[in-house]
């Protein structure tokens, strides 16, 4: 009985967070579509050639750039060789874009999860969409000087348009919010079954090097790793749970929600661009690598600041009008290696 008054629990919190996460993905999701709907991203785009051009890339793809940005990396990528003919990109090419996409992608909806956990959304967006227009920066470097990956892109799959207008859009919709639905409750259960029969610990302990690289410790990384291997939405959604029970501090929470940003959903998201024609080595190592430095990078800047700053610039202004912390806010401190291992 016991354990049936725990997952009794966990599944109404569970509903619980879905119906915020609900509440903050339906509107922006209508929202973006209509703007796609009303031409709004088509009219735009034109303004973002240049950095097609920095990048090497067609500056037609600026579009599609701009569609995955807001609307989702399908919606980009279903239109990039409707803009450009597969012929005149080469994977050096195809794998630039994608890093783009994998960077940052759904980033009206993905963003507000993140500030519901309680990071700035502004602070976090731009580390994300500047992280990935750096990290294809370099990586276009690298690749034109070297010559690596000029050869003509052979994508052995291209995504299909799920849907037109509103009826697809529905569609992906409602399909999206029950997958999250059964995601979310699995995970709950799955996280509360691998406490109890102490793997949990376990994997921590394993993982905890590479996320103890980035400055993440051992108690944030079951929702670190959550949002690396399946995504924001499951790694976000789990900490603002986490958020209001005051067992994470909340320099920890702002670190993983930028480490989810700059590396999430790296099994689903990194075979779909790595069938789109994008080069594996680039897309998983290179932009892992580059997510753990540039968050250890983060990790220094954020604890050698007082609280009150941190609170301030990186935690949605979580201070009063006199520059006070809320007595619930916990003040951080560096982890000790101890608490990160």
């Amino acid at each position: 009985m016991p354990a049936l008054n725990i997952f009794r629990r966990k599944t109404l919190d569970t509903l619980g967070l879905y119906w915020e996460l609900v509440r903050v993905i339906v509107p922006v999701a209508f929202a973006t579509q209509l703007l796609h709907e009303l031409g709004g991203i088509r009219a735009i785009s034109p303004l973002f050639e240049p950095v097609m051009t920095l990048l090497g890339l067609p500056p037609e793809l600026a579009l599609a750039w701009l569609t995955g940005l807001l609307v989702g990396i399908w919606g980009g990528l279903v239109i990039v060789f409707t803009l450009v003919p597969v012929t005149d990109l080469s994977t050096a090419d195809v794998t630039v874009f994608s890093v783009l996409l994998l960077f940052a992608h759904a980033v009206p909806i993905e963003q507000q999860i993140i500030k519901r956990a309680g990071p700035s959304l502004l602070v976090t967006a731009t580390v994300r969409i500047g992280g990935g227009l750096l990290f294809a920066v370099l990586l276009h470097q690298v690749l034109a000087v070297t010559g690596w990956l000029s050869d003509p892109a052979t994508p052995s799959w291209t995504p299909a348009d799920a849907g037109v207008g509103w009826i697809g859009f529905l569609a992906r919709t409602a399909q999206m919010l029950g997958m999250m639905l059964a995601m979310l409750l699995a995970l709950s259960w799955l996280m509360e079954l691998l406490r109890i029969s102490g793997i949990l610990d376990r994997m921590n302990r394993a993982l905890a090097p590479i996320f103890w690289l980035a400055g993440i410790d051992a108690r944030t990384v079951p929702f670190a790793a959550i949002g690396l291997l399946l995504g924001i939405t499951y790694g976000g959604g789990l900490l603002i749970r986490e958020a209001r029970t005051g067992e994470i501090e909340p320099r920890q929470i702002f670190l993983a929600c930028a480490f989810m940003g700059l590396a999430h959903s790296i099994i689903e998201d990194t075979l779909v661009v790595v069938a789109f024609g994008a080069d594996l080595t680039s897309v998983l190592v290179a932009r892992l690598a580059f997510a753990v430095f540039v968050t250890a990078m983060i990790a220094r800047l954020i604890y050698s600041i007082p609280d009150r700053l941190f609170y301030r610039l990186f935690y949605n202004g979580r201070v009063d009008r006199f520059g006070r912390i809320p007595p619930s806010f916990p003040h951080n401190r560096r982890p000790t290696t101890a608490s990160r291992c």
